[in-house]
């Protein structure tokens, strides 16, 4: 993560989490793709954060509080299609935010919701002050990992080479002391070990980390110099936000009706929404059909705001993402549908029913 002179040292540590379980010898593009945009939200979600004041332990001063909304607001002013909105029920919130001293980490994207469904526990920390030029960048850092963006020096692309023996000793000191397992997880892992339609290495992204001369032996010209991002997000950060959550917000959404199927032929990343308008109170059926990965979440229209409702993600299993629930006529319903890679055919369906 990018850092000032003064604070060097002080890194984001992101939960240890365990991969998802994928089906047994799944064929590794399709396993690249899937791990590339498996922790994505559907774009057009609305994103609700929360700072936990009401826990002595996690409550933070006003000026922390609002350089974590400069740091939301710099990303929403992206024109991007997602919504984040503070809230003032834990309840409420998908990122609950806490500023206990010492460690800032965030859950990456979906794993806010997967991984922390108590609403009494935080997904996001601030250990230090976010009011320096560091601290913006820790703030623009965290959210792009709640959005679902991972650390970039840990894209397979990059190239880096470490010296491994060098770096665990350099972060098992001061300030961090992190053990072998949490330097594996957030220095030398890499994101995906197979060749993906991801973006190439960006070594001045905001989820970039600088590192201190002697930690890397290859790209060269790293050997014995430091590596330290541009401050603030970079071209390529603002292209990969806009191309996971462009804005289009006035396009014209496909109607889904009952027992007519869409055919769905799109790349992957690539995302469909629908619109739902039940001429009856009852328990409907939403399925894809094919050999495609996908995932699909079902919100409600509530004056304006998309309330979430359902979801499901087939995505490198061999079953199809569905989502059975009681829709009321009257309402109205969002269906989004997210591609994360295509079968031998290339195409697929959904139907409602």
């Amino acid at each position: 993560m990018k850092t000032c002179e003064h604070d060097v040292s002080r890194y984001c540590d992101l939960p240890l989490v365990e991969p998802r379980k994928l089906a047994p010898n799944i064929d590794r593009n399709r396993e690249s793709l899937v791990r590339y945009i498996e922790k994505k939200w559907v774009n057009h979600t609305v994103l609700h954060y929360y700072f936990m004041q009401d826990r002595s332990d996690l409550a933070g001063p006003p000026a922390q509080l609002q350089a974590v909304r400069d740091a939301f607001e710099e990303w929403k002013n992206l024109s991007l299609g997602l919504e984040f909105v503070e809230v003032n029920q834990a309840v409420d919130a998908e990122f609950r935010i806490g500023f206990a001293p010492g460690s800032s980490w965030s859950y990456v994207g979906r794993d806010c919701i997967d991984l922390v469904p108590n609403h009494e526990q935080q997904t996001m920390n601030f250990g230090w002050d976010l009011t320096s030029s560091y601290g913006r960048d820790t703030a623009l850092h965290e959210i792009g990992h709640a959005m679902g963006f991972p650390h970039e020096h840990q894209n397979h692309k990059a190239g880096i080479v470490w010296n491994e023996a060098a770096v665990y000793a350099n972060f098992a000191g001061s300030p961090n002391f992190w053990d072998a397992e949490q330097t594996y997880h957030n220095i030398i892992r890499k994101i995906s070990p197979e060749d993906v339609a991801g973006s190439s290495w960006d070594k001045d992204s905001i989820m970039h980390y600088q590192f201190q001369a002697g930690l890397i032996l290859q790209p060269s010209g790293y050997e014995n110099r430091p590596l330290i991002p541009a401050p603030g997000l970079s071209d390529m950060d603002k292209q990969e936000a806009r191309k996971f959550y462009p804005a289009n917000n006035q396009i014209q959404w496909p109607e889904l009706k009952p027992f007519l199927s869409h055919l769905l032929n799109i790349q992957p990343g690539e995302q469909l929404d629908f619109t739902i308008r039940p001429e009856q109170s009852r328990t409907y059926n939403i399925q894809t059909f094919g050999s495609m990965d996908t995932v699909i979440v079902l919100f409600e229209d509530d004056n304006g705001e998309s309330i979430f409702l359902a979801g499901d993600d087939d995505s490198g299993t061999d079953y199809n993402s569905k989502i059975a629930l009681r829709l009321i006529n009257g309402r109205r319903y969002y269906l989004r549908l997210r591609l994360y890679s295509t079968g031998a055919s290339g195409v697929g369906g959904l139907m409602l029913w």
